[in-house]
């Protein structure tokens, strides 16, 4: 399987129908969904799929045609997700009708290869799986840990600052909480608590 986690976009023109096709991490569906129909008040639809994982790991997808014909939006656009091997990823797609109707057809096939022209841009990486751990530092460590952070490029899902130091809550691959670990041993002396 295989992600992104930087957005792209692409824009796809056929018979004066203009779609712009946005594929984003999963974890911006939403804030871009909402971003879209702010930005783009005018367009006839803003059609979407997505495929992202659960907890136990099991396949999650969706999709919306958006006013579309029924089966000429969103299908397709799930189904070039499901082609490309791509997981926790959403694909949305602001469509401005040109005047002329693409038909059934000419509808898959905008919308498909509008997405194929959003993934033929998009950085595609190898799906790594993460999980989240959780640990405590005093004061005196945080930059240590945030420089750690930052040369490793871990996400920070939450940080809470308390009075004796900053809880922290990331989101690490396998080899990066294995790196984390090493690099906590000597830290540990210093007051680093697991959680």
């Amino acid at each position: 399987m295989q992600t992104i986690f930087i957005h792209s976009s692409a824009i796809y023109e056929i018979k004066k129908s203009v779609f712009h096709a946005h594929l984003v991490p999963y974890s911006d569906f939403e804030m871009t969904l909402s971003q879209l129909k702010t930005n783009h008040p005018k367009a006839r639809h803003i059609v979407w799929a997505y495929r992202c994982l659960n907890e136990y790991s099991q396949v999650v997808e969706n999709q919306t045609d958006d006013g579309e014909p029924k089966g000429t939006s969103g299908p397709p656009v799930l189904n070039v997700l499901r082609g490309a091997n791509l997981i926790q990823v959403a694909v949305l797609i602001v469509r401005y009708f040109g005047g002329v109707k693409l038909g059934t057809g000419g509808l898959v096939r905008a919308y498909s290869s509008a997405v194929n022209a959003a993934i033929d841009k998009a950085n595609i990486i190898q799906y790594e799986p993460k999980s989240q751990l959780h640990f405590f530092t005093p004061y005196t460590l945080v930059q240590r840990i945030e420089y750690w952070i930052e040369k490793e490029g871990v996400k920070v899902t939450n940080r809470s600052f308390e009075a004796e130091g900053v809880g922290w809550e990331l989101e690490l691959t396998a080899l990066q909480a294995s790196a984390l670990k090493d690099y906590a041993q000597g830290l540990e002396r210093d007051g680093l608590i697991w959680l």
